[in-house]
C-alpha cells in the first residue's frame, strides 16, 4: 500500500504569526506555477488519493532559515504569503522543526532544511512528483535515496547527507527518492537553476522512455 502523502512526521514548534510578505515569495510563486503547469506539484483526484503533492522552498536572507510552501496547499492555484511558512530552525538529529507563519510547513520541511545545511550553494529546492523522471532514475544515472527510507523523516535527512558524501548529487542537482513514489528533488543556487535542472531532467526522461533505454 502506498504511503499517504502530506503526513507531518517531525516534531513541530509552531507559532502562528504573519512574517512573510508578497515580495518575499515572488520567485517561489513563479516557479510553483511552472511546476503546477507541468503536473509536478499540485493536487489531483486521480493522484495520491487527492492529497496535495510536491513542495518548494527558498533560503531566507542568506541564513539557514527558509520559506516553504505550507502543508496541503497543493490545491491552491495562486498562493499568498499566508500560504508559506518560515522555518527558523531545523534540527534533523532531534527530528525538530521550528516555524512561524500563517500555515504549517510542508511535511518535507526536514529534507529541505537538511539540504540548506549541507551546502551554502543551495538557495532553492523543488520537491516534485514526476513519474517519468522517477521511473527512469537509474537509466538517467540519478543519485537515489534508498527504497526503504520514508519521506519526511530523520532517516531521509540522513540519507540525503549520505548522497552528498557518496555521490556527485550537488553537481548533478537532481536526485530521486526511491522509496517515495514519483518523488524527485532539484536544488540550485537560484530558482532558475533548480527549475531548469528539473525541466532538463524531465526532457531526458521522456527521451529515455521513448528510446526504451
Amino acid at each position: 500500500m502506498a504511503e499517504q502523502e502530506g503526513v507531518i512526521k517531525y516534531q513541530l514548534n509552531y507559532q502562528q504569526k504573519a512574517v512573510l510578505t508578497a515580495t518575499d515569495i515572488v520567485q517561489l510563486n513563479s516557479w510553483r506555477q511552472i511546476m503546477m503547469q507541468l503536473g509536478m506539484l499540485g493536487q489531483c483526484p486521480q493522484r495520491y488519493d487527492n492529497y496535495g503533492f510536491g513542495n518548494i522552498s527558498q533560503r531566507y536572507r542568506n541564513t539557514n532559515q527558509f520559506m516553504i510552501s505550507g502543508s496541503q496547499t497543493g490545491g491552491i492555484s495562486k498562493m499568498t504569503a499566508a500560504d508559506y511558512a518560515l522555518v527558523s530552525e531545523c534540527v534533523p538529529e532531534q527530528n525538530q522543526i521550528t516555524a512561524l507563519g500563517q500555515t504549517r510547513p510542508s511535511s518535507e520541511a526536514m529534507t529541505h532544511g537538511q539540504l540548506y545545511q549541507l551546502s551554502d550553494d543551495i538557495n532553492f529546492v523543488i520537491h516534485a512528483h514526476c513519474p517519468q523522471i522517477w521511473q527512469q532514475a537509474s537509466a538517467l544515472g540519478l543519485p537515489q535515496t534508498r527504497a526503504e527510507v520514508p519521506y519526511g523523516t530523520v532517516a531521509m535527512a540522513d540519507e540525503v547527507a549520505r548522497l552528498f558524501r557518496d555521490t556527485d548529487v550537488l553537481q548533478h542537482g537532481v536526485f530521486s527518492m526511491a522509496g517515495h513514489e514519483d518523488g524527485v528533488v532539484a536544488v540550485g543556487s537560484s530558482a532558475a537553476e533548480a527549475g531548469q535542472r528539473l525541466i532538463s531532467c524531465y526532457a531526458a526522461a521522456l527521451e529515455c522512455a521513448t528510446a526504451l533505454c
